[in-house]
């Protein structure tokens, strides 16, 4: 069971919302209370610590929680309680709007699927603050898998997936969960260690990424091969490429 021992207003509040959003069962107490039977988790602030008897029980896990991150804590604490303590890996999904799935010990824990320009920021505040975290990342979209790869932290170890047969059947009233689902199967599939990818694009993918130009700008332009290749390794957004492109026909 875990419980909530903390006199700190703002973190009991925080805490114990989390807890009710996600359903979970849990009890208070205050600091200086006996831990009641049944314990197994206890989340409190680094200041506060509830009385056990003499010795807090053996089997008793202390989590200690901050209110800016409520979540963080709870995730510790489910981790514990379904006897997954472990090592947190992210699993993501490259595409336009990655799939990223967060699990603890083997145990989901959080879920995202984001625009591309936010999925790097995103995983790094999943892990910021995790002891020995792992990115395994999906071999499939490679243009914007090579670009997640090349943008996170380099102290950070990542794996590259084979994600063949990662993406799930989607059933009635499960479409659009399929990247995240596919994140979940990438993050518990061992890869190869990767510090870096470099990828180059093929006539194709400049082909479309030319295509896609000409339809953000609703027929009015189309950028150059030079433009599409450099969109496509990471060095401009596509709105960048059109800017330059617009600057440099306006300008002739």
């Amino acid at each position: 069971m875990i419980v909530v021992a903390t006199d700190d207003f703002r973190l009991y509040h925080a805490v114990v919302q989390e807890l009710r959003d996600r359903g979970v069962v849990f009890t208070t107490v205050e600091p200086d209370e006996p831990l009641p039977e049944g314990a197994t988790v206890i989340i409190t602030a680094p200041d506060d610590r509830p009385e056990a008897g003499d010795e807090p029980p053996s089997d008793v896990e202390f989590v200690t929680a901050d209110p800016d991150r409520p979540r963080a804590a709870v995730d510790q604490a489910l981790a514990v309680l379904r006897g997954g303590g472990g090592r947190t890996i992210v699993g993501v999904d490259p595409g336009p709007s990655p799939g990223i799935a967060v699990l603890v010990g083997g145990t989901v824990v959080a879920a995202f699927q984001v625009p591309l320009s936010e999925a790097v920021e995103t995983i790094r505040s999943e892990v910021e603050e995790e002891p020995d975290p792992l990115v395994r990342v999906g071999d499939g979209d490679r243009l914007k898998g090579a670009r997640i790869v090349n943008d996170l932290p380099e102290d950070l170890e990542v794996e590259l997936v084979d994600e063949t047969g990662t993406s799930p059947y989607l059933g009635t009233g499960a479409r659009g969960m399929g990247d995240v689902l596919a994140a979940v199967n990438i993050a518990r599939i061992a890869g190869e260690p990767i510090s870096s990818r470099h990828v180059e694009p093929t006539e194709g993918e400049i082909q479309r990424i030319k295509n896609e130009s000409r339809r953000r700008s609703a027929g009015d332009r189309t950028i150059d091969e030079s433009l599409a290749r450099r969109v496509a390794v990471g060095q401009l957004t596509l709105e960048e490429a059109l800017e330059e492109h617009r600057d440099g026909t306006d300008g002739s």
